[in-house]
């Protein structure tokens, strides 16, 4: 008996996709056990996949992590256990930047199994009934904030920071982290904090508390949010019965090139451990997972969020999600990629608490600008990205 353990995150969307392929192959191979656990989404972002490595035979990761995990040799590269045909067409059929995301070092280290970004969303019902239109520029965002106190709301608990703060930069079109001197420039940075700032002045009370799908069940069970700028997209809130309201999602406000730029990329890859017991099992199972058939069918109808791009485009997908794939593509397309260098992850997780200290207590922007560059040139220390 070939035995697998993987770990996911804990949500719908991270948990029942992987399970339902998990007793599909199964039932299909019955000489190989697969058994999936959770982490939740908090630990998502900050648990190490370093330490997750050591204990699983496969992982599902966000994208940062890569660098680290291949400079400690912690996953093994996928490439060089599966078919070529296959990465090719994983590659030619990302969404956006997803499975370049993946790509490190000459490798190809997880198989983008989920595609995701900050995009906006809004209820249809409540904005008809009180005569508001989906704003697509920021003016427009911060005019129905005024008219609506309150009602406008935005995912700020501390993980949540940063992307928001990268999406706001990149749309307004500096992409960070693009020079080694600094993080963003002084002009950039201090235009961004000032917009967050607005947001916790203007929208609802709770922003500062919430992780998108905690901003995502508000929406959806009650009737006190009407819209939300940018938020990790979850296509579960887009389909009819999942929760009692039918959230649409759609496009980020333009940006500086009158396109719906620079949204932080999210999503998950499928990795496997370099420790794993059975490499050559849980490439093939990795492989059916990834399967572009298999992401438009059965990985979406169990609550996925597919990573490859045929199903963003497939019309059965978009018949029964409101139109959420179509709706956002353009937003995944013109995505922002993170730095993926090997001592990022500290960036992330000390700018994420400096930037979340800054909106709830307030401080000197400059201050935090310059602890923020601080902490990325010493990730470069030692580093040099591809």
């Amino acid at each position: 008996m070939i035995e697998l353990r993987g770990i996911t995150w804990d949500h719908a969307r991270g948990f029942d996709p992987v399970q339902a392929t998990a007793l599909h192959y199964i039932a299909a191979n019955p000489d190989v056990r697969i058994t999936w656990a959770r982490r939740t989404l908090t630990d998502f972002a900050e648990l190490s996949v370093l330490d997750m490595a050591e204990r699983y035979d496969m992982i599902v990761l966000d994208h940062p992590w890569i660098g680290a995990a291949a400079a400690r040799e912690s996953l093994l590269p996928l490439d060089t256990l599966l078919d070529r045909v296959f990465v090719d067409n994983q590659l030619t059929n990302s969404v956006g930047p997803s499975a370049r995301s993946y790509v490190w070092d000459g490798h190809l280290w997880a198989l983008p199994i989920d595609a995701a970004a900050q995009v906006s969303c809004y209820r249809p019902d409540l904005l008809e009934r009180l005569g508001y239109d989906v704003p697509r520029t920021w003016d427009k965002v911060f005019r129905l904030a005024q008219r609506a106190p309150g009602r406008v709301g935005i995912a700020l608990m501390h993980v949540d920071t940063v992307p928001t703060f990268i999406s706001l930069a990149a749309n307004s079109g500096e992409a960070p982290m693009s020079t080694p001197d600094y993080y963003v420039s002084r002009e950039t940075g201090r235009a961004v904090l000032d917009q967050m700032r607005r947001f916790i002045d203007l929208f609802h009370p709770e922003s500062l508390q919430w992780n998108p799908p905690a901003l995502l069940e508000r929406m959806s069970t009650t009737d006190e949010l009407i819209y939300c700028p940018l938020a990790f997209g979850y296509s579960n809130y887009a389909r009819p019965g999942y929760r009692p309201n039918v959230i649409r999602f759609t496009n980020i406000p333009l940006g500086h090139n009158s396109l719906p730029s620079g949204a932080i990329l999210g999503g998950a890859g499928l990795a496997l451990s370099s420790r794993c017991r059975e490499p050559e099992a849980a490439a093939r199972y990795a492989t059916y997972v990834a399967d572009p058939q298999v992401q438009r069918t059965m990985y979406y109808e169990n609550a996925g969020q597919p990573g490859h791009r045929s199903a963003w485009l497939d019309n059965e997908v978009n018949c029964t999600s409101n139109n959420f794939f179509a709706d956002t593509l353009s937003t995944l397309d013109n995505a922002y990629l993170r730095p993926r260098h090997d001592g990022y992850i500290r960036v992330q997780d000390e700018a994420c608490l400096l930037l979340h200290r800054f909106l709830k207590n307030g401080g000197q922007p400059d201050a935090v600008l310059d602890q923020m560059d601080a902490l990325y040139r010493q990730s470069l220390q030692h580093t040099v990205e591809p």
